[in-house]
């Protein structure tokens, strides 16, 4: 392993065993939510291509909601814009946890998964323009469907050919879809808000602005947070903003450490981790899968159909960003990183393994559905060819991934089992006693 008077100098060097052990819990916990999110996708596939096709559009279309706030929506748009609010709110949580009191408080252990984030944005959107730059129409409307990262399909995805993944790499893959989802927010608040309506945004304000109070001072009473929870979404949601951008507008005022006269910012956590454990399984084993269940399901209509749906330039687009574009802006972003800072990978991993998870990063589905429905419409033809084109584009990814990864698993177990050494028994690993972090010395 590394030599620590390196240790500043390496790219995927190990963490605070802390904070390495909470990434640890939150990875299991996505892996579950991974395979319920694909049991959901695959139950809307085969009911949208089954004879009961009809019931299927008939309960995404269903109506429910009081009118006269304009929240008669279907079921569908609940979805969409109620329960990923839920995952939005976990995301944003687990965002300000990172950069308040994580790991990644240190600007040099951000620097390498926010680099990779933003080329893993901006060089799918870049190559995506370019496929359909002679489409014309509403085509470039979709350019930010590939820049998505769904960190839940991914982590199921290496649950089955990562299980021997070193935690370095685990840990930065974790961070950089954290990273990926709040710029997937800004992208959908700046790019897909289409009539704004000030007056309910300001009055947002309100509800927001109290909660905010209520959380700093521990307020636990859901019987007041959860009214205002909602007073706030549904503002935001009548200010023609999307409303998902409320979850994570709440997750921010949540703070992440207590802070108190006897004991300071250190005294203990705040309620950000008191409402990650109550709300990350609600997000993972309901919100995301009936989202999957209730946007996956498209029609294919046979070979015939689903290549009618390949040939489109926007899906063409979209499967060339997901499986081209987050390999080589992921990987590029973070040998830029590397060769601008000095710094070298750790000892046993080489850039076949940035490649092969930047690669597992080209699998976008939640968010990527959900631009697509936003930017041409739930429902239409074209957002049937976005539905294919996510799918197979992600597909594509994990498998592709899958190859890579695998060919590494030897080194990856030699890795993994220096890592669990604990010889004096004290349930810490020996490494992390070896080499703390520059800030614990």
């Amino acid at each position: 392993m590394s030599d620590p008077s390196r240790r500043s100098r390496t790219l995927f060097g190990w963490g605070s065993w802390p904070e390495t052990r909470r990434i640890t819990q939150i990875l299991s916990k996505e892996t579950l939510g991974g395979a319920l999110l694909l049991a959901g996708a695959l139950a809307g596939m085969v009911w949208a291509n089954s004879p009961w096709s009809d019931a299927y559009d008939a309960v995404r279309g269903f109506t429910v909601g009081p009118e006269a706030l304009h929240l008669d929506l279907s079921l569908a748009t609940w979805a969409a814009d109620g329960l990923l609010a839920i995952f939005f709110f976990v995301a944003g949580l687990e965002l300000k946890r990172e950069f308040v009191a994580g790991d990644l408080r240190d600007p040099r252990r951000a620097a390498v998964p926010i680099a990779a984030a933003l080329g893993g944005v901006i060089v799918p959107a870049g190559l995506y323009l370019l496929v359909t730059i002679d489409t014309g129409g509403d085509a470039a409307q979709g350019w930010a469907i590939p820049t998505a990262t769904d960190i839940a399909f991914a982590l199921a995805v290496l649950a089955v050919i990562g299980r021997n993944l070193p935690t370095a790499l685990r840990t930065f893959m974790l961070t950089l879809a954290v990273v990926d989802d709040l710029l997937a927010i800004v992208i959908i608040a700046v790019f897909f808000t289409a009539d704004l309506a000030l007056l309910p945004l300001l009055g947002c304000l309100v509800p927001l602005t109290v909660f905010a109070v209520l959380v700093q001072r521990r307020v636990r009473s859901w019987w007041l947070l959860l009214p205002l929870a909602v007073a706030t979404w549904t503002l935001m949601h009548e200010s023609g903003v999307h409303a998902t951008v409320a979850g994570v507008l709440l997750a921010f005022t949540v703070p992440v450490v207590r802070s108190d006269r006897a004991g300071g910012p250190d005294a203990g956590p705040g309620l950000a981790e008191h409402f990650e454990h109550r709300f990350r399984p609600i997000s993972a084993v309901v919100a995301v899968p009936i989202f999957a269940l209730l946007s996956a399901g498209v029609t294919i209509g046979g070979l015939s159909g689903l290549g009618s749906a390949l040939r489109d330039p926007v899906a063409v687009g979209i499967i060339v960003g997901l499986v081209v574009g987050k390999t080589v802006g992921i990987t590029a972003a973070t040998w830029l990183v590397a060769r601008f800072t000095r710094a070298d990978l750790d000892e046993g991993l080489t850039w076949t393994d940035v490649v092969g998870l930047a690669m597992l990063g080209g699998i976008g589905f939640t968010v990527s559905l959900l631009i697509g429905e936003l930017a041409f419409g739930l429902g239409t033809d074209r957002d049937d060819h976005v539905k294919v084109a996510v799918l197979t584009g992600s597909l594509a990814a994990a498998l592709l991934a899958a190859i890579i990864l695998r060919l590494r698993d030897r080194a990856y177990r030699r890795i993994r089992e220096a890592e669990t050494v604990d010889r004096d028994h004290n349930d810490i690993p020996d490494i992390y006693e070896r080499h703390p972090l520059p800030t614990e010395r």
